[in-house]
């Protein structure tokens, strides 16, 4: 251990002790670090989060905090796992790819609800308590699916990644949103405008006529719940039967 209280070697913080080394009895609880540091992040962004802000935020030093979670990484992971315990694990209807689509959906409104957790998800957070509560859930609503288990695994690292990178665009169009000088209604009318005059021109026929069978006018405004709900579902129909 050096100073501080941090690691001199790789560990994992779930199998470290609520606080390191002896003394009385721990004034703060990894929940309540957490906490303090998910609120900072939901109002001011994942940029705001510091150790010292934690530990403002909590009534602790600064350095008595690393006595706690040894390193920022670390304090990443006990954000993660927190909001990770807001997933309902609602009893498999057995219907997996029903299944997978609801817990699809849970998580995106769960990215939207902290917008900087998609930049925050990693393999190396993947093993909390919460994410294996998540992971054991997944596998029971993919009992039905028959093909390894190995498999199923790579199915939900699928469906994650999906949904992180769809929720990181409509992150990503929201700010832009919230960034324009006029309304987003007004920026879409020019953009669609424009493009019009573009497929008239008879250069993109292929393009011209996706858009008038019904496809996705670029800049025209989207129901994203279901853009989303059909990209997932396409997802889950290239697995099994």
């Amino acid at each position: 251990m050096t100073a501080g209280g941090r690691p001199a070697e790789p560990e994992v913080i779930w199998s470290r002790p609520q606080r390191a080394g002896r003394g009385p009895r721990p004034a703060h609880s990894r929940e309540s670090i957490a906490a303090e540091a998910v609120r900072i992040a939901d109002e001011e962004g994942i940029e705001a989060v510091s150790m010292r802000r934690v530990a403002a935020g909590i009534g602790a030093g600064t350095m008595s905090l690393y006595n706690y979670v040894p390193r920022k990484e670390d304090l990443y992971e006990l954000m993660v796992d927190a909001v990770s315990g807001e997933y309902a694990f609602p009893p498999p209807a057995g219907d997996w790819r029903a299944d997978m689509l609801a817990l699809a959906r849970q998580t995106r409104a769960l990215m939207h609800r902290h917008p900087w957790l998609p930049r925050l998800l990693s393999p190396v957070y993947g093993f909390s308590p919460n994410a294996l509560r998540y992971l054991e859930y997944s596998l029971d609503c993919l009992a039905p699916l028959d093909v390894p288990a190995a498999e199923k695994l790579e199915l939900v690292a699928a469906v994650n990644g999906t949904v992180a990178t769809y929720v990181a665009g409509e992150l990503a169009l929201a700010e832009r949103a919230r960034s324009l000088p006029w309304s987003e209604t007004e920026e879409q009318g020019v953009r669609t405008a424009w493009l019009g005059s573009r497929l008239a021109t008879g250069q993109y026929p292929r393009l011209a006529a996706a858009v008038t069978a019904g496809g996705p006018v670029p800049g025209a405004a989207l129901d994203m719940a279901a853009v989303f709900d059909r990209s997932v579902s396409r997802l889950l129909g290239a697995w099994g039967s």
